[in-house]
């Protein structure tokens, strides 16, 4: 697995919907980039400020936050914890 540093945040982001609440499918061109996901690993923060987030957390984040990743066949986001904008219950 990867191991963030610093105030980083790995992020497993949620699938974006197939369909509607009125059961139309969503074609791939017109799906919206998910604003969830689950964090998968998390850095130890910074030197005076650690992190909050702990692998497991589900969380909302801004919608061009992060930086892409593929590892293994899965994709992921690294993002520092500063962009993530809540924690889900």
């Amino acid at each position: 697995m990867v191991q963030p540093i610093h105030d980083r945040v790995v992020i497993q982001p949620e699938k974006a919907e197939d369909k509607t609440a009125a059961g139309i499918i969503i074609p791939d061109t017109a799906k919206e980039k998910p604003q969830k996901g689950k964090v998968i690993a998390s850095g130890p923060g910074k030197k005076d400020d650690p992190n909050t987030v702990k692998p497991g957390d589900r969380v909302l984040y801004g919608k061009y936050a992060g930086t892409e990743l593929q590892f293994e066949g899965e994709d992921y986001l690294i993002m520092r914890e500063s962009d993530i904008l809540a924690i889900i219950d």
